[in-house]
This record gives C-alpha cells, structure tokens and sequence, in this order.
C-alpha cells in the first residue's frame, strides 16, 4: 500500500510539473521513470537525499548557469544528478557540489536572492522527482561558453544557460557507458530508486533552507582560451572510427 501511494505521488507531482511549464524545458526522463520493481543491480547506492543536499543542488545550478532561465538551471542539475549515478563521483548531493576543482569557488556558501528561491525550489523538485535535462542526457562535464579547449575528446551536445556541456571519450574514441539511475538503502537493507526516497523523506516541495555548511572545499579555476564554436549536433558511434567531420 505504501508503495502504491508513493507512486501515486509522484505521478500527480509529474502532472503539476507539465501544467507548470517545464515542460517547455526540454526535459525528458533519462531512461524510463523508475518504479519499486526496475531498480537495475548494478546501480550505485548513495545517501537519501536530506534538506541540506537539496540546497546544494539548487546552490550549483544557481551560481553555474549564471541564474539563468529553467532550462539553464536544468542543464546544471542534471549534471550533478548524473555524476551522483556515476561510481568515479562521490555518493551524496552535498559531496558532489563541494568536491574539489569541480563547481564555482563559494558555490555552497554564497547568498542567493530571495526572489530567485521559488525558481530554484521548483526545478530541484523536478530533477529530485527523477526528471532531466534531454539535451543534456548522461553529459557529465560543462564549461562556461566562449571558451576552447585543446582536447579531441570532449564531445559537445548542447548549449544551455551560458554553459556548453560535453561528454568524454577514452583514448580509443568510446563514450562511457549510460550509468543506471543511483538508488537508496533502507535501514532494513531494501533498495529503493531515490526519487522514491525523496518523497518519502519529504523533499518534495520542502522549502529550501538558504544555507548550508559546506563537506568540502571548492576549488575553481576559470578558463582563460578564446572563443568556443559548437560544431552542430555532436555524432557518436559504438565503436572507435567516430566521424569527425
């Protein structure tokens, strides 16, 4: 029963979403909506999600994209909520933002407008609720735009909120593999998908707190190169020999 009302929830909280607009925000539930029974056995266990890791959420998208539109804040978002799937990042929301070398430099303890709070809470709800940026897609990494880089292996697929993000190939031309969405451990050893423990611990629609004691230092450093020009919808391919026309 309790299983059921969750999923109940979330589908109504899916239904407010789309009246909301975000559909707009090219959005797309990267693979399928999660449910109890498709939790995939090799998805990687991490923390529920808390208030404080909600913050910090909404903490990297606001000051990476520049405060910009939902679709900027999204992109951010989704990049976070991905590298939280990935086994080479850390496991909580929180470790993610303030790992070193990766977000802003006061990402997680700078003041946000009050004004910009609702925004932030709305599209945090989204992306804890399972929802994420399409163009984005499984990309990991993001850079701010007008800027270039020497290496052959970054792979650019969208442009969004002031940021271009990209995907890493290995020496051999192949693009990592989709990780399946992170799940959460109950106390009594079950798994659940960790939009579900959002819910159940009430993230959902919980008000943001307006700080955080951050779990790490981060360190930035800004890129310096000139202009970056995106070159059209970026091809992948299975195997190495990708087109690099």
């Amino acid at each position: 029963m309790q299983a059921d009302r969750t999923l109940r929830l979330l589908c109504l909280f899916g239904l407010a979403l789309t009246g909301s607009g975000l559909g707009g925000c090219g959005l797309l539930p990267h693979q399928a909506e999660l449910t109890t029974g498709s939790i995939a056995t090799n998805a990687k266990v991490v923390q529920a999600p808390t208030a404080a890791d909600k913050e910090c959420l909404a903490r990297a998208m606001y000051f990476e994209s520049n405060r910009s539109d939902e679709d900027g804040l999204f992109a951010v978002g989704t990049v976070v909520m991905n590298r939280l799937d990935a086994p080479a990042y850390p496991g909580r929301i929180c470790e993610v933002v303030g790992q070193k070398r990766q977000f802003a430099n006061g990402v997680l303890t700078k003041p946000v407008r009050e004004q910009d709070r609702p925004r932030l809470e709305k599209v945090a709800d989204a992306l804890l609720s399972g929802k994420r940026h399409d163009g984005v897609g499984p990309a990991l990494h993001f850079h701010t735009a007008g800027y270039k880089f020497p290496y052959t292996n970054m792979h650019y697929v969208v442009a969004a909120g002031g940021n271009v993000f990209y995907e890493k190939s290995d020496r051999e031309g192949y693009l990592p593999a989709v990780q399946p969405r992170a799940v959460v451990q109950t106390a009594s050893g079950r798994l659940m998908p960790l939009q579900v423990a959002a819910t159940n611990a009430g993230m959902i629609g919980l008000p943001l707190t307006g700080r955080v004691k951050p779990t790490l230092t981060a360190e930035y450093s800004a890129p310096t190169a000139p202009e970056l020009r995106i070159p059209g919808p970026a091809r992948y391919a299975s195997a190495p020999g990708r087109d690099k026309n």
